[in-house]
């Protein structure tokens, strides 16, 4: 079955998220963004217990009906399409239990590409242990099917907070570098043969040049013997230092556009659509990167555990369609409601 009918804006489902997709027709939505509930953590509505994924008797169960539902998940989503999974850790007997990483390497071993661990800092965190530091973070994995997958890095760029400027005919990046250090360290030199200080050279005129039009809106050059490569001088596992000993210099460039969002989001937890009954609420600010970035516009993000209906309703307020499944009745009308406030 499609996921979505074509004219439509959304589609909420009720019941096992398994049972659905596996009705779901192959390859039919671009992108899919949950947070499945936790491992024992608590009880969802008067849903059937057998069904409901989070009363397993052991962690090793729990893991193994999330791996058979992203199964079906990796079935449904298309082959440039990306997977994001939000998911919170569990103490037994004082141990952590690293559930989060317990689940990535399962679907790794299962043949999905870990492209990101993201790290959401959610700017609370607990407070009654008195024995361990507090809790205030979660994993959010960034999975794709293929190593050439739909990415929209232009839609989710930092604009600079600066602009080039250019003072009495010297050209300057956003951070004040002028290319003149640079220049007297080429000069000067006991390293770069003169055939290198010349191409150097010639590759600063270049990337000032690209300041200067606004292509690129700051830069930094490494030069040998001047300083080091960044993350190592080993040529076997460094790009970067392989280019200082065969050019005797690197430059790495900030685009004009801005630069791309590092993995720690600072995001506080959401409380506008928290119930009595729902506990883990996600907000929507952080699923705008996920589907900005890897959801084409107009295209479908399917949460097979849809919960209030955050995903579909930030699919909908980022211009996108929204598919989500969730076993109870409850929620499902939370959700109905929530979208329908955001259509009317």
């Amino acid at each position: 079955m499609k996921p979505i009918a074509e004219n439509s804006r959304y589609n909420i489902i009720l019941g096992d998220c398994l049972s659905v997709l596996k009705k779901m027709d192959e390859e039919s939505v671009d992108c899919v963004v949950t947070s499945p509930p936790y491992w024992g953590m608590r009880s969802y509505d008067n849903a059937e217990a057998e069904e409901e994924i989070g009363n397993e008797e052991t962690f090793e169960q729990y893991l193994e009906r999330l791996v058979a539902v992203f199964d079906e998940v990796k079935r449904v989503l298309r082959k440039d399409g990306s997977f994001w999974l939000n998911l919170g850790d569990k103490y037994v007997n004082k141990a952590l239990l690293g559930m989060p990483w317990r689940v990535a390497i399962a679907l790794m071993d299962c043949g999905w590409i870990l492209r990101n661990d993201v790290i959401w800092h959610q700017l609370k965190g607990t407070q009654s242990c008195k024995d361990r530091l507090r809790d205030s973070y979660e994993h959010i994995f960034h999975f794709v099917k293929s190593k050439k997958y739909y990415y929209d890095a232009d839609a989710i760029r930092i604009k600079p907070s600066r602009l080039p400027y250019e003072t009495n005919g010297i050209v300057t990046s956003s951070t004040g570098v002028s290319g003149k250090k640079y220049r007297k360290l080429i000069h000067e030199s006991t390293e770069l043969t003169e055939q290198e200080k010349v191409n150097a050279e010639k590759a600063l005129d270049e990337v000032l040049a690209e300041v200067k039009s606004g292509l690129v809106n700051d830069f930094r050059m490494t030069i040998r013997g001047a300083q080091r490569a960044w993350h190592s001088d080993n040529v076997s596992i460094s790009g970067r230092a392989k280019e200082l000993v065969n050019r005797g210099y690197y430059i790495m460039k900030m685009h004009a556009k801005g630069h791309l969002p590092n993995d720690v989001w600072n995001i506080v937890t959401e409380d506008t659509w928290r119930t009595d009954s729902h506990c883990a609420v996600y907000p929507e600010e952080l699923l705008r990167i996920p589907i900005l970035s890897t959801c084409p516009e107009h295209g479908i993000v399917l949460d097979p555990f849809v919960g209030t209906g955050t995903t579909v309703s930030a699919s909908i307020k980022f211009g996108r369609r929204g598919v989500g499944i969730d076993l109870s009745p409850e929620y499902v009308d939370i959700s109905l409601k929530r979208v329908n406030q955001i259509l009317l």
